[in-house]
């Protein structure tokens, strides 16, 4: 099985390795690397590496490429690369997709200090050193997103071209408008105990309602997909608590700065932010500020669906993940990247290369900015503390049902005499 070993942890009184589970697919001089959101696998990008090579078969991983053994590990060599493609490849694309430290059958460091967006960009980065890849165009979805952010801020300029699929700027951005559903989904994820349990949370927080009652043959989406995500969870096993618990902290923790923001913009590589507008998770408000922030390098574009809009609509999202990789390849300039018109298809896509609105810089605008920038963070902040109280009452439930049951008189059966 492929690994690449990237860091080290202390367990106690010993160190032990981080390693990384990896795929490749497909061969040539376009590499991909693509980073799983939290508490996914790599195998979660199945529809773009299918959309991207053409197929879904493993290449073979054991043994180094005669055309990657002088590139392995050379990061400083990486600087000076071209902007596209580091070796003789042709005109194929392959990609590589990993799981996170944390989850899946890569290892899971036991303190949450060991998770943060940045530890997981330096892990990204190590494994294209171990694969021998000067650059290639960084896709993430959700959590993987805010890593593809760190990893651009990080190193630049081993970056061809940078996608955000449904990203959020961390923080208390993770978490979902407060309503009735959520509220409910919130409490069901927390009792979830069993595979089966787990699938039918999360087909919800993915999916449309829309999609999911879809009619495939003789059932519904929601039928096939519970089965296939079922299996999938069985397969890999539920997510460890230490895992999952380090993954929500990378998240809570993630934050762009200003300076770091201002590093992507200018790195000159083109920038794709893609979002499902029915997204109950990462909401599209968030993702449209961020394009707004990385302007003229970024096109924004809006798809129908939700969080897992990469599964509900492959097609759009491959086709906009090529539309990135083909203008790269032509040297278009951020400028004319970002000044594509607006556009709706007929699948109902809204393309928009410029997300940014103007407004006059009066000092008393300035000084209203600032005021509803000071109440959109405490609302935020409220909101957090709320869904933590919830959070707090549920455990609390849970807890005191259990010493119910433990407490219970057992009835016994009167003996005749």
């Amino acid at each position: 099985m492929p690994y690449c070993e990237v860091g080290r942890y202390a367990d106690g009184e010993k160190w032990e390795g981080v390693r990384l589970f990896y795929r490749r697919y497909g061969r040539g001089a376009t590499k991909v690397l693509l980073i799983i959101g939290l508490a996914g696998t790599h195998d979660s990008w199945g529809p773009q590496i299918k959309g991207l090579t053409g197929s879904l078969e493993p290449a073979d991983d054991e043994a180094p490429r005669p055309d990657e053994e002088a590139g392995a590990g050379a990061a400083g060599a990486a600087e000076a690369a071209p902007a596209e493609g580091d070796d003789a490849g042709g005109d194929g694309i392959e990609v590589c997709c990993f799981d996170n430290r944390g989850v899946g059958r890569s290892s899971v460091p036991p303190n949450k200090s060991y998770y943060s967006t940045a530890i997981m960009a330096k892990d990204a980065l190590a494994l294209m050193d171990h694969l021998g890849w000067k650059k290639a165009h960084v896709f993430g979805h959700s959590m993987g997103a805010m890593i593809s952010c760190k990893l651009a801020a990080i190193a630049p300029r081993r970056l061809c071209s940078l996608a955000l699929l449904n990203v959020t700027g961390g923080g208390f951005q993770c978490f979902p408008k407060v309503d009735g559903q959520m509220l409910s989904l919130a409490f069901r994820f927390l009792r979830a105990k069993t595979p089966e349990e787990r699938a039918l949370v999360d087909l919800e927080t993915h999916y449309t309602k829309e999609y999911l009652e879809e009619t495939v043959g003789s059932c519904t989406r929601r039928m096939i997909l519970y089965q296939e995500y079922v299996k999938g969870i069985s397969s890999t096993g539920m997510q460890s608590n230490c895992g999952f618990e380090g993954q929500v902290n990378a998240c809570w923790t993630h934050k762009m700065t200003t300076k770091e923001l201002d590093t992507i913009r200018s790195a000159g590589f083109l920038i794709s932010v893609i979002h499902g507008r029915y997204d109950i998770i990462a909401q599209l408000c968030h993702a449209k500020r961020l394009a707004e922030r990385l302007i003229p390098a970024a096109r924004m574009v809006e798809l129908h669906g939700a969080h897992l809009v990469s599964h509900e609509r492959p097609d759009e999202v491959n086709n906009a993940l090529m539309d990135l990789i083909k203008a790269t390849k032509s040297a278009m300039k951020p400028e004319e990247w970002s000044a594509q018109p607006e556009n709706v298809s007929e699948t109902g896509a809204l393309i928009s290369g410029r997300p940014i609105t103007v407004t006059m810089r009066t000092d008393e605008g300035a000084n209203a900015t600032k005021v509803a920038v000071a109440v959109y963070t405490l609302l935020g902040k409220l909101q957090l503390s709320f869904l933590y109280l919830i959070g707090v009452i549920v455990m609390g439930f849970e807890h005191m049902r259990n010493i119910v049951k433990v407490m219970k008189p057992v009835r016994v059966a009167a003996i005749e005499s």
